[in-house]
């Protein structure tokens, strides 16, 4: 019985493979040059997905794969409806809200609404009403860190390892929203239709951790 696991494409799909190959799920190497984005094992029992982030959640949910490994950033974003059995502790960073200095030392004001560039609007939206901050969300998909250089936001909300790109822009991280790790998740169906092959795979990558 084949096994489709998503991972996701980027900064956390080096190390996912890495984890599965000392695991004993492994991808010969001219698969992984080619660019063929499904592939499986040299063993036949699994085959591989290689998509965005913020997709590996979706897929996993409609079933189309039985599982998949993505940052919990995305999973809180999507609020996909998936089984997470296991954080694989890779792939370490924070969501934070940053911006300039002076945004920072004067904080929230309830009575004016902020400006915010993020590709999490889900996350941003939740995190600045649960303060009572009125909001006007600008969605971007890449160099988020510009915005408030560029007065297009007060605060943006984006994902950060180092912080040396914030430094860089001169901002600031203003909150932490949450800490992100990579996770495996898993289908709800997949979970009890193949229970005894998703068990196998979960103790796998928990062995090889």
């Amino acid at each position: 019985m084949l096994v489709t696991l998503a991972i996701a494409k980027g900064r956390l799909q080096t190390e996912a493979l890495e984890l599965c190959e000392r695991a004993g799920i492994a991808v010969s190497k001219d698969h992984l040059e080619s660019r063929r984005l499904m592939i499986e094992d040299e063993s036949g029992r699994y085959s591989f997905l290689f998509v965005k982030p913020s997709d590996v959640p979706i897929y996993v949910e409609y079933g189309v794969a039985d599982a998949g490994i993505c940052g919990r950033d995305v999973l809180i974003e999507t609020a996909a409806d998936v089984h997470e059995p296991l954080d694989l502790g890779f792939g370490r960073c924070k969501l934070v809200v940053a911006g300039k200095p002076e945004s920072a030392e004067r904080g929230y004001n309830p009575l004016v609404t902020a400006r915010v560039a993020t590709k999490y609007p889900r996350t941003s939206t939740d995190y600045f009403q649960r303060r009572g901050v009125p909001i006007e969300l600008i969605v971007l998909s890449g160099s988020v860190e510009l915005a408030p250089v560029l007065g297009l936001s007060d605060h943006i909300v984006d994902l950060v390892e180092t912080g040396r790109t914030l430094r860089e822009n001169g901002l600031v991280v203003v909150d932490t929203i949450s800490e992100s790790t990579a996770r495996l998740i898993v289908n709800r169906a997949s979970y009890h239709l193949k229970r005894a092959r998703i068990a196998e795979l979960i103790e796998s990558l928990r062995k090889a951790l």
